[in-house]
Parts: structure tokens; C-alpha cells; sequence
């Protein structure tokens, strides 16, 4: 596929020196830029990232949200503004070569924001933790009955017009981030819908689904979140 829509991807990533190279190369080359914001690694994922050809930029606070909101900002200082921005994690899970699959319904005029679903597609043994797969399914329920919201998954994969994003006045600085766009996403009428797509044990451990800490911290911020948006 050769996308006729302007597309630029940001990819968060804290300490992924590992992985950054190969999800960076994995990314189709009508792209055109690749915006990986770097959430104060301790390791050489800037170099990294710079010398497999990303811009990258840099953010002090940790935080998966900030990181996007701090890469947002430098996308918006350009000149030429993308038609589609595409979000995916830097630790290799996703397979950025079905970017493809979500710009399609956004380029054939059927959605204004599309979710790689790993509920839906192919998912490798292992790949997700016990709590993510039910955190997962409680997020898309509670949406589902308190929002009225149909997902099936919280994936990190997606793909969204980015004069649709810049309406959603994004805000949440962590672990709330995905979640926050869906609701958002839903609420304001956008038109949105998931397609299936491929999911991988990362490269590393996780620094949500990986710690105690992590698993907790996002679980109380996702339910919170929902809430936090409820329009009875």
C-alpha cells in the first residue's frame, strides 16, 4: 500500500534501545515522519532512534500521555500539518508493517479514528500478561455500559484524522491516555471502528504489565478515567 494521505507516527518509548531500530525500520516508507519521543530513557534509545532515522524529542516527565502530548506539539510547529497520525509503542509488540490495515478505512472515507484490535487479530502465545487481557476486557465493558462505547480493545496501534485529534483536546498524561481518545472519540461523534491486527512478546520487560507498580497504577487510571468522563 501506498498511502495518499499525509501520515506521521509517534512512537513513546522509554528505555527501548533495544527494540526502537526494528520498529522503526518495520514502518512503511510512504510515512513521513516518524516522531519517537523519548521519556527520559536512562539508555541510548535517542541515539538509537536518530541513527535509524527518526526525529526525536525529547520529554523530562515520565509519563506515556506526556510523551504523546510532547510529541504532538512538535508536529504542530511544522509547517505542512499530516493528514493521519499513527501511534504505536517502541517495544516491538505491534507489527508496524499493518499500518496499512488502519489508514485504509480512514483514506477510503469510513472512519475518522481506527483501532488495532489484538482482541480481533492474531495475538502470539504469551504476549500479553493475565491482567492486561482482563484489564482489557473490564476497560471495553465498563465503556460499553457506562458510554454505550464499542471496542474491544485498549490497543496502542491506532490511526486518527489529526484535525479529529487536535478536537479532543487530549489531557492525560499517563496511563489514561488511550482510553481518554476512545471515550473522547465516542463522545463526540467521530466515527471509529477496529481491525484486526497482529501482537508480538515485546522486546524487554514491561514497564506497566511488567511490575506490580505498573499493573495497579494503570488499572486504577483506566477505571478512573471512564468515570471521570461518565454523561449520564
Amino acid at each position: 500500500m501506498s498511502s495518499g494521505l499525509l501520515v506521521d507516527v509517534i512512537i513513546p518509548a522509554f528505555n527501548e534501545e533495544k527494540s526502537i531500530p526494528k520498529v522503526i525500520s518495520a514502518i512503511p516508507s510512504w510515512v513521513r515522519h516518524i516522531v519517537v519521543a523519548n521519556n527520559n530513557s536512562t539508555d541510548s534509545t535517542a541515539e538509537v532512534a536518530q541513527k535509524s532515522g527518526a526525529i526525536v524529542v525529547f520529554e523530562g516527565q515520565k509519563g506515556y500521555g506526556k510523551a504523546c502530548l510532547t510529541a504532538m506539539d512538535w508536529i504542530k510547529s511544522q509547517e505542512v500539518q499530516p493528514d493521519v497520525l499513527v501511534f504505536l509503542d517502541g517495544d516491538f509488540s505491534d507489527y508496524p508493517e499493518e499500518m496499512g490495515l488502519l489508514i485504509k478505512p480512514i483514506e477510503e472515507g469510513k472512519a475518522d479514528m481506527v483501532i488495532g484490535s489484538r482482541a480481533m487479530g492474531n495475538r502470539e502465545r504469551g504476549s500479553m500478561t493475565l491482567p492486561q487481557v482482563f484489564g482489557n476486557w473490564l476497560a471495553t465493558t465498563l465503556m460499553r455500559w457506562i458510554q454505550g462505547a464499542h471496542y474491544s480493545d485498549l490497543g496502542p496501534f491506532r490511526a486518527i484524522l489529526w484535525k479529529k485529534l487536535l478536537e479532543l483536546e487530549m489531557r492525560d498524561e499517563n496511563y489514561g491516555w488511550t482510553i481518554e481518545m476512545q471515550i473522547k472519540a465516542h463522545q463526540r461523534g467521530l466515527r471509529y471502528l477496529e481491525v484486526p491486527v497482529s501482537y508480538r512478546k515485546r522486546i524487554g520487560v514491561s514497564k506497566v504489565s511488567g511490575t506490580v507498580k505498573g499493573v495497579i497504577g494503570a488499572g486504577y487510571k483506566i477505571i478512573l478515567t471512564i468515570f471521570k468522563y461518565w454523561k449520564a
